[in-house]
Order: structure tokens, then C-alpha cells, then sequence
């Protein structure tokens, strides 16, 4: 099946040995959250500035996932039913995942936010915010992950 690239995606080409190869094509951004019109209004953001996404109601089911995808960033609401992003974010760094995570919350709360840091996220968002700064710490977490 022949697929077109965007420009984008051209821009990724790298040439090497007379050869054309694609560095890395959009990786999925996984959404975690348990509100349901939350996790889909994130979703349709990001699928509209070009990333495919995954939604998740849970940490559970993010852990469950059975998907051959490549997440390369997880967008993850702190405060989940079960098992908080908290503890999500610090199983995931203390695994050989090094997936970046932009935790995001509706509670103002420095000690959350302190531990949040903690458990290793890249960016940390208080609901509401604004789009641009999603966007804006989904391509620096994509950037930093590409370069390390």
C-alpha cells in the first residue's frame, strides 16, 4: 500500500550510502485519562497538530495495553481511579522505557506538583490550559527523546 508523506515526515529523511531512509515516523502519544471527554478533547488536539494517539482510562489499562505501537510520550492525569500517574510516572522511570510524561491536573497543589517532578515528568499542566503548551511540551519531550 503506498502511503503519502507529509512534508514533515520528507524532512526526516536522512541520506546515507547512496540510500534515502526515514530517521522515525510520528510515534503515538498515549493519552491517559479517566474523564472521558477530558482523554477525547486531548486526543483530538493532538491528532490535529499530526499525533496519532492512544486513549487510556487508566493506569491500569495504559500497563494492560497490548498494542505493538511505539509511545513515545504519555500525557497522564495525576489523579486516576486505582492506581494514581504518580506511581504510573515512577514505574515508568525506574523501567528501561524512558517514555517522557507531561502530567496534568485539575489540583493546584505544590506538593503534587513537588512529586510529580519526583516521579519524572517533563512538563507538568494545570487543566485548563492552554493547547499551545501541550503541543509545546509534547515537541520538546520528542525532541529531548530523539537526541538521547
Amino acid at each position: 500500500m503506498l502511503a503519502l508523506l507529509s512534508m514533515q515526515e520528507l524532512a526526516r529523511y536522512q541520506y546515507g550510502s547512496g540510500r534515502a531512509r526515514v530517521e522515525s515516523l510520528p510515534r503515538t502519544v498515549a493519552v491517559v485519562e479517566d474523564d472521558p471527554s477530558m482523554r477525547r478533547s486531548v486526543e483530538r488536539l493532538l491528532n490535529a497538530h499530526g499525533f496519532p494517539t492512544e486513549g487510556y482510562m487508566s493506569a491500569e489499562n495504559f500497563l494492560g495495553r497490548d498494542s505493538a505501537s511505539e509511545i513515545a510520550c504519555i500525557v497522564l492525569d495525576i489523579h486516576l481511579g486505582g492506581m494514581s500517574g504518580i506511581e504510573l510516572g515512577r514505574r515508568l522511570k525506574g523501567s528501561d522505557a524512558g517514555v517522557p510524561v507531561i502530567f496534568i491536573t485539575a489540583v493546584d497543589d505544590d506538593a503534587i506538583e513537588l512529586r510529580a517532578t519526583q516521579a519524572g515528568c517533563v512538563a507538568y499542566l494545570r487543566k485548563p490550559f492552554p493547547a499551545a503548551l501541550l503541543i509545546d511540551a509534547i515537541n520538546k519531550a520528542l525532541a529531548s527523546s530523539a537526541a538521547g
